[in-house]
């Protein structure tokens, strides 16, 4: 059973096993054939995963464990579920109007912090 995810920023590759239940060698196996997990590395060279990585991690074993996809499967639906939701892993889309109201509120605590000081 997979334990739930703790709320931390980063988590290294033995955490990841350990959450997820895999072997460190499946996830970097997993790296190697799916695009959209690609952790970031620190200066030592330690995989460092965020929360989203774990998720992405959780639905490909998901589709090869419990839906017995093949790797190609496997990658193809999440390629494909991707393309739907016009996401990849570089980009996020954000509506205009929600940019516009965070970007209004910047402006007014900027204001504000302007005159505190």
């Amino acid at each position: 059973m997979e334990a739930a995810i703790p709320d931390k920023i980063f988590y290294k590759i033995g955490e990841v096993a350990d959450i997820t239940t895999l072997r460190p060698s499946v996830l970097r196996y997993w790296e190697s054939e799916f695009n959209v997990l690609n952790p970031k590395k620190s200066r030592s060279g330690q995989r460092l995963y965020t929360r989203e990585d774990l998720e992405v991690i959780r639905e490909i074993k998901q589709l090869l464990y419990n839906e017995k996809l093949t790797i190609e499967g496997a990658r193809k639906k999440i390629a494909g579920g991707l393309k739907r939701a016009g996401l990849n892993k570089n980009s996020v889309e954000i509506p205009k109007e929600k940019l516009m109201t965070i970007l209004h509120e910047v402006i007014v605590d900027l204001k504000n912090l302007r005159n505190t000081l």
